[in-house]
């Protein structure tokens, strides 16, 4: 079963080096155990997505040039999410601001190929149909 994710809810990137939390605005005035829940359209880089430390993907252009001038080396680069689409899929039958509630379950895509996932959701009793 699904749990409800809310600020501070624990993510990873593929391509990222260090865990990142969620950042939740309380634009949809709906609380989850305290702090505000989210649904699939917190995605917003910088906003809601942290930087997840440093990002090893070649289709990031700056790892790309990074490791281009090391002839070939492998250089990561600061990370600096890009997360165009919403969260995918969420939970239709939830709404929360008019759009589906986020559930632990959920990926959203960095434009730079890293699949964002969840490893805790920040709630611990509040469970999704």
């Amino acid at each position: 079963m699904a749990s409800q994710v809310s600020m501070g809810a624990m993510m990873t990137c593929t391509f990222g080096v260090a865990p990142s939390t969620l950042v939740v605005l309380p634009k949809n005035k709906v609380l989850a155990e305290g702090p505000p829940a989210a649904n699939i359209m917190d995605h917003i880089p910088i906003v809601n997505i942290p930087p997840f430390g440093m990002c090893n993907s070649m289709a990031n252009p700056m790892v790309a040039a990074a490791t281009a001038a090391a002839l070939g080396a492998l250089t990561p680069m600061p990370c600096i999410p890009v997360t165009s689409a919403p969260w995918v899929t969420g939970a239709p039958t939830v709404l929360l601001g008019n759009m589906p509630a986020l559930d632990n379950l959920s990926k959203c895509l960095c434009n730079w190929g890293g699949a964002i996932a969840f490893t805790t959701a920040g709630t611990i009793k509040t469970m999704i149909p």
